[in-house]
């Protein structure tokens, strides 16, 4: 997002108007640059991106504030699951179209986000596309040196733990799309309302960083399905886990759901979207781990434990049977 011509063009004028006003950091130096400063202040700079495409990730006609916010969210979902504060993000905006209505409520929306989690735009750049809206953000964290949460901390004993609930978004997007759920909630206006907004609008564990950073052994965030990631978590440290599914934690709205036949365990903790932190936490650490949640007001659920294995974790119903799944979680490819 650079000025590079002395007569403003379409790109100079749309960034001045829509998104200059966002770069509120010194470091942005005004959007007038060609590169943004991230002072480092004797800590690691913890750095994640995430893409968001239109028809993959959100549905074409989702209100643009919503996209912005989930642009954003995602990413301050990883930096929450590293332990990390947020230090600000580059933004990359592939545009059809510059329709200036969706452009000013997009950046509406990502202007709030960005003021509430003290995350800044820096800078970032602005291209037309004849494919599908596409919009890249690259978020920066900080964690005092040699503390980032990684994926390969887990040993065996360590209690699995998992923030939020789970299977949400997935539901909400199946009522978008006009599935089972649509059909089940056709008279229930409040509860997929929760569903879309949970898809929509993902709520990012940060006030729960710190605590992660001082009691989990590994971390990650859950965005293509509780079981998938918890394989990649496990394969990462050498491990595998075994889950009571009656424990993962869901919605009051799923959980009728799931009662009433109208969708399965399956599909609630491989689905994917949820953005909730799933982590691992030796036993001296447990409770504490839960006071921080409590403290930060985030709901936090033991679900199971790291067993010394290799293979994808086991899902286990109630009567202590393996659950056979058919997929872990969504896929790209």
């Amino acid at each position: 997002m650079t000025s590079r011509e002395t007569q403003p063009s379409g790109e100079d004028d749309l960034i001045a108007r829509y998104f200059k006003p966002l770069a509120t950091d010194p470091g942005a130096l005004g959007l007038v640059d060609d590169a943004a400063i991230l002072k480092a202040q004797g800590e690691d700079i913890v750095v994640t991106t995430d893409a968001v495409v239109a028809g993959v990730h959100f549905l074409p006609d989702d209100p643009p504030d919503t996209v912005a916010r989930k642009a954003l969210r995602v990413n301050l979902s990883d930096l929450a699951a590293k332990g990390a504060t947020p230090a600000g993000f580059v933004l990359t905006l592939a545009l059809p179209r510059a329709d200036e209505s969706w452009l000013a409520a997009f950046a509406h929306g990502l202007g709030e986000d960005a003021a509430d989690y003290g995350c800044p735009l820096l800078g970032g750049d602005t291209v037309s596309t004849s494919g599908p809206l596409m919009i890249s953000i690259t978020a920066f964290g900080r964690v005092p040196a040699g503390t980032m949460v990684h994926r390969s901390g887990a040993r065996p004993g360590d209690c699995v733990m998992v923030t939020g609930t789970i299977g949400d978004a997935a539901l909400g997007l199946d009522f978008l799309k006009g599935g089972a759920v649509a059909a089940a909630l056709a008279d229930d206006v409040s509860s997929r309302e929760v569903l879309v907004g949970r898809y929509r609008v993902p709520q990012p564990r940060n006030a729960l960083a710190l605590g992660m950073r001082d009691h989990a052994s590994a971390a990650m965030d859950v965005s293509d399905g509780l079981a998938g990631d918890l394989a990649k978590l496990c394969a990462a440290s050498g491990v595998s886990a075994v889950i009571d599914a009656p424990r993962v934690p869901t919605s009051t709205v799923a959980a009728a759901l799931l009662a009433r036949g109208v969708t399965g365990i399956e599909a609630l903790v491989s689905g994917g979207d949820d953005y909730e932190v799933l982590c691992t936490v030796a036993d001296a650490h447990c409770e504490r781990l839960a006071e921080a949640a409590r403290s930060a007001g985030v709901a936090l659920t033991a679900i199971g434990r790291i067993v010394a294995a290799s293979g994808a974790p086991r899902f286990l119903d109630a009567q202590g049977r393996v659950i056979a799944l058919a997929r872990l979680s969504y896929s790209h490819f």
